[in-house]
């Protein structure tokens, strides 16, 4: 096995939809990065916070698979977030009802597969904030 990773995300919308957001941050074998942020509305672009959520983890997902550069299969990933709807989704124990959020299910659902031991963890919006500073 490679490096432990852990990403913790949060997204989320001003207005339900309206102007998107998230942030992540990455840690490799216990050592925090800089909080990554993301603004899904800057070129107009209204989202939904499940769609906010969604992106979010997908960008970290993606920088953690370009990072290990083909040794994704061997690396241990744990997923921190607050959405119950996305990790839940991801995991296959929610069905995915929304249409829009059906193509970024399953994006999301091909990274984490990629990876070689994944563990899905909800903690309350009280650790999003702690962590990521909204």
């Amino acid at each position: 096995m490679t490096d432990d990773y852990q990403i913790t995300f949060d997204g989320g919308s001003l207005g339900n939809p309206g102007k998107g957001y998230g942030s992540y941050r990455i840690e490799v074998a216990g050592r925090a990065r800089p909080v990554v942020r993301l603004d899904y509305s800057a070129n107009g672009e209204i989202v939904t916070n499940n769609q906010a959520e969604y992106r979010t983890l997908i960008a970290a997902l993606e920088e953690i698979r370009s990072e290990v550069n083909g040794a994704a299969n061997k690396t241990r990933l744990r997923v921190i977030g607050d959405s119950k709807l996305v990790l839940e989704q991801v995991a296959g124990r929610w069905k995915v009802k929304h249409p829009d959020l059906r193509p970024l299910h399953a994006t999301a659902t091909e990274l984490i597969r990629s990876f070689g031991e994944v563990a899905l963890e909800w903690r309350g919006r009280n650790w999003a904030v702690s962590v990521l500073g909204h």
